[in-house]
């Protein structure tokens, strides 16, 4: 990829973590010919973060980050495990269905096909930032708190904590659930809210003869909680153990911090809620799983505000809803939507010059969509909320017939590429 010329624009990120990244890849990428920005990043942590749980790429998710450059990467290093299809079960009474990535011949879904991938976040983090220091015209700052942001007519400059500034014609708000870019300067008053809900993590380490009731990844719904159980690499050696349930708020940031610390006791809660499991392999693998994380699930309102005139944010920091799915994907599509909006404005001649304009063409573009995820995210919390028996019976025969259901208007959207559909702009 070429420098930025002298009339490139100038544009800044804070956050570097997926969103942020993959943001400037894409604004890279979609760049008209001659026209490549100069982007700095600015990440709040002493480095980027390549630690976390794992995540389920979908075939849309995939095709993006393929069109970014950092999936043949994922490949080269072998990373995450191929998804043919995910399997739901009931902890008391066996398996309830299926969600197939496969296809109509088997390939995948789309032209060309994409399965899904199980990665982690550090594996897939890891491959994003190879791709991000390929490009001349990215650079990335860690250990950078922002402490005020000045927005002018023509520019805007974030201030640093050191005394340090960094002045833009751009500011890509992707600083996750606590943004700063929407505390300090989009929408101060819209604060994170928690969902009611946590997610307990871990690896667990199996030997080659440990059965598993699943081929790649399992869903195991229980009556206080719901259960990730996936392989996450080739090897097979491991299986990721994610527990999604209803936990009292602890009050705090630093609060959660301090539970989400005690790995034992995140074990022992676990324990409790799918103790009772039928499935033999599910208290072995909450027995062997190392390192225990416990997160607390933030959430913002349906409808806020996304942008001023030179400031936009783009993924949590904008919609941060419950995981459903395809929380990943949502974000990839937002960095190639906006993009390519930008990339639009630039082509017509930067009309308004403020970039209103683009920002308007975006949000008209993609505020139905998250509105519809975020409906989609209310019947997470719901289902994976506390119950009785006859709440857990009826869940059983709800969450087969959902999937049946709504199997066409999933796979529709995994088929869809936001890299060439219309924007209407």
């Amino acid at each position: 990829m070429a420098p930025p010329s002298a009339d490139s624009l100038r544009i800044i990120i804070l956050g570097g973590g997926i969103a942020g990244l993959t943001t400037a890849l894409a604004l890279t990428k979609f760049a008209p010919k001659g026209q490549v920005p100069k982007i700095e990043i600015y990440e709040i942590r002493p480095e980027l973060a390549v630690i976390g749980g794992a995540v389920n790429l979908t075939p849309n998710a995939l095709r993006m980050l393929d069109y970014l450059g950092a999936l043949q990467i994922m490949k080269d290093r072998d990373y995450g495990k191929t998804i043919d299809f995910l399997e739901v079960f009931d902890v008391y009474s066996g398996k309830l269905a299926e969600s197939s990535f496969r296809g109509p011949d088997g390939n995948g879904v789309g032209d060309p096909p994409y399965k899904a991938l199980r990665i982690t976040r550090g594996d897939a983090l890891k491959a994003v930032i190879s791709a991000v220091d390929a490009q001349e015209n990215i650079s990335i700052a860690c250990g950078k708190r922002t402490v005020k942001i000045d927005e002018q007519k023509d520019s805007v400059t974030i201030h640093f904590e050191d005394g340090g500034s960094a002045t833009g014609d751009l500011l890509m708000g992707c600083d996750g659930i606590h943004s700063v870019t929407r505390l300090k300067h989009v929408e101060p008053e819209r604060k994170a809210t928690y969902s009611g809900v946590a997610n307990a993590f871990g690896f667990a380490p199996i030997e080659k003869d440990f059965k598993v009731h699943f081929e790649c990844t399992a869903i195991n719904f229980a009556r206080r909680g719901m259960l990730l159980t996936s392989y996450f690499n080739s090897k097979m050696d491991a299986v990721y153990v994610g527990g999604l349930m209803q936990v009292a708020d602890v009050g705090s940031r630093d609060g959660w911090k301090s539970v989400g610390a005690d790995a034992d006791k995140t074990r022992q809660s676990l324990l409790e809620r799918f103790g009772d499991a039928k499935i033999p392999c599910i208290v072995p693998l909450i027995e062997k799983a190392e390192d225990f994380f416990l997160w607390p699930v933030y959430t913002l309102t349906k409808y806020g505000k996304w942008s001023t005139d030179r400031v936009m944010l783009l993924g949590d920091a904008a919609h941060a809803m419950p995981p459903q799915g395809e929380s990943t994907g949502i974000v990839f599509e937002d960095t190639v939507l906006f993009s390519r909006c930008l990339t639009r404005w630039i082509e017509k001649g930067k009309p308004g010059e403020n970039m209103r304009e683009p920002f308007e063409a975006y949000e008209a573009l993609r505020k139905k969509r998250i509105e519809t995820a975020f409906e989609e995210s209310k019947n997470v919390v719901s289902t994976v909320s506390d119950a009785g028996w006859i709440g857990h019976t009826i869940k059983t025969y709800v969450v087969p017939w959902f999937l049946w259901f709504t199997h066409g208007y999933r796979e529709k959207h995994f088929k869809e590429d936001v890299t060439t559909s219309d924007l209407n702009y």
